[in-house]
């Protein structure tokens, strides 16, 4: 009996020392990628997913230890949306021949198992939005795997895989959870073309779901992480997304350089909490390691989407920082548009009058510069 009784005692202890480990521990090693199948022709025909999205990701999980697989919904070969293939992530990914052979021949998400990763990870692109909703081997894979204690992880489009996952008691995964995705404001600035075909609008699905929806300004990078489930806002916070992944493991990344679009949006954050000052010493200092269009752009599509002075603000002083460094007439009468929101003619007055010096004929200007007098 008192052989018994301790082996009992053993069994127990053994159970529990099992219960106590995340179930993920013995393929801690391993993340699942998904990305669309939808794409053609670049996007042209169908959109598909984002290669940015995919390549910053995946070297970041190398760099931290992780094997990695590829599932889409149908398998096989798989599209991106057009992308520039000399930015240094995406260079680095396409030179490696194991990856390329792993996009040209997907897994089907139908022959993966939860058990298998210690987390999924799910690529935007508008492409996201019409397959992966509709995959119900997905919606099946990421339910069983967060009951298990799977990380799960996805970024810009990417939760709409995430809107019809139910727990096994009927829950949906979203409710009363913290996340951000692709926002409605975002969407009306850049997704008009494929927008009106979207079986529904990733923000409006996810609250309607139950999710405690949070999002910052158009376009900068913002993560929200709710226990082991990781959302990023847009193209820009899939470092951040893939970061907070790692540590969501249980792992700690490993010190990297960060990409030179990083370090642009963190200039924008700067600009964002007020130092305007030290984001111009930088850019000033070594402008190369940052990408001065993007905070032109930045600020010009921010103040499109602007209802606020306080936003118009905002985007005024991004698009000024990159003014002395940028020539397109565009973003001078962009800056001018803000400075005449704001009530500052002179202003706006001295950029237009800019714009005509060079291009006297310019339409917009001159009907810009007709408003501000008028």
């Amino acid at each position: 009996m008192r052989f018994m009784s301790r082996t009992f005692h053993l069994a127990c202890a053994l159970l529990l020392a099992t219960a106590a480990t995340p179930l993920h521990a013995a393929k801690a090693d391993r993340i699942l990628i998904v990305v669309s199948g939808e794409g053609r022709d670049q996007g042209k025909t169908r959109p598909g997913y984002e290669f940015d999205e995919l390549s910053q990701a995946w070297l970041i999980f190398q760099a931290n230890g992780f094997a990695i697989d590829v599932a889409s919904p149908q398998g096989g070969a798989v599209e991106a949306d057009r992308y520039n293939p000399q930015q240094p992530f995406n260079a680095a990914l396409l030179a490696d021949t194991e990856t390329t052979r792993m996009l040209a021949a997907t897994r089907r998400t139908d022959q993966v198992k939860a058990e298998d990763y210690a987390a999924i990870y799910v690529v935007g692109g508008k492409g996201a939005m019409f397959d992966l909703p509709r995959d119900t081997a997905l919606t099946t894979l990421l339910g069983d795997a967060y009951e298990r204690g799977v990380v799960i992880g996805a970024v810009c489009h990417g939760p709409a895989a995430l809107a019809d996952v139910r727990l096994r008691d009927g829950t949906p995964l979203v409710q009363g959870k913290a996340l951000t995705g692709f926002t409605n404001e975002e969407e009306a600035i850049f997704g008009k073309r494929w927008a009106k075909e979207f079986p529904w609008l990733l923000e409006d699905r996810l609250r309607a779901r139950g999710a405690h929806w949070q999002e910052a300004p158009l376009m900068m990078a913002k993560v929200v992480v709710d226990g082991r489930l990781v959302t990023g806002q847009n193209p820009y916070s899939t470092p951040g997304v893939a970061d907070a992944i790692i540590r969501a493991t249980g792992r700690t990344p490993v010190s990297r350089t960060p990409w030179r679009d990083e370090l642009t949006m963190g200039l924008a954050a700067q600009v964002r909490a007020g130092d305007v000052g030290a984001a111009a010493t930088a850019l000033a200092t070594d402008g190369r390691r940052y990408h001065v269009d993007l905070l032109g752009m930045l600020g010009y599509y921010q103040a499109q989407a602007a209802t606020r002075d306080e936003d118009v603000r905002h985007a005024l002083q991004l698009m000024q920082l990159a003014l002395p460094y940028m020539q397109q007439p565009e973003l001078k009468l962009g800056a001018a548009e803000a400075h005449l929101r704001l009530g500052e003619r002179e202003q706006a007055r001295s950029l237009v009058r800019q714009v005509l010096a060079g291009k006297p004929d310019m339409a917009e200007a001159k009907a810009l510069l007709q408003r501000i007098d008028g």
